[in-house]
């Protein structure tokens, strides 16, 4: 079975805006508050992390684009680089449908490493998810959890 890439991608933006919408929430100070038992520190720590492995594999890696260098200290700056975000995967999935093959890059050691081009989507995609998990985690030990409606991973067809 052939997974649709496009509309995929466009459930993980519908997740993401409720994440985002939630964040914007948030007293101020939460989002940037550091906490040295969480990885990337911070809420914001952690989107731009989950951005910047985006702009990095199907960015760079895939397109040949820039490397990035994320300065984000809000929620609004956030929307702008996940915005960047969305028009990258665009173009990756204009340019890599039906165009499966390899991509061959070199890792900063010298080792040499071959992926898909839909794998260069889909691992940024599982990354946030696994991310999100961790950021949810962090909001509840900062004392502000996610309400759990509208639920953050389950987004109707």
């Amino acid at each position: 079975m052939q997974i649709d890439l496009n509309d995929f991608y466009r459930r993980v933006k519908d997740t993401r805006a409720i994440v985002l919408n939630w964040l914007d929430t948030l007293p101020e100070g939460v989002f940037t508050r550091e906490h040295p038992d969480f990885a990337f520190g911070s809420l914001c720590g952690i989107y731009s992390h989950i951005a910047k492995c985006y702009l990095v594999w199907v960015g760079n890696v895939g397109l040949g684009l820039p490397r990035p260098n994320l300065q984000v200290t809000s929620v609004a700056e956030l929307r702008e680089v996940f915005a960047q975000v969305d028009q990258v995967v665009q173009q990756a999935l204009e340019r890599f449908e039906g165009q499966d093959g390899p991509i061959h890059w070199t890792d900063a050691s010298g080792e040499p490493c071959t992926f898909s081009r839909h794998w260069l989507i889909l691992h940024p995609i599982t990354h946030e998810f696994h991310h999100k998990g961790q950021a949810l985690a962090l909001a509840r030990i900062l004392g502000h959890p996610h309400p759990g409606n509208p639920d953050t991973d389950l987004v109707a067809p």
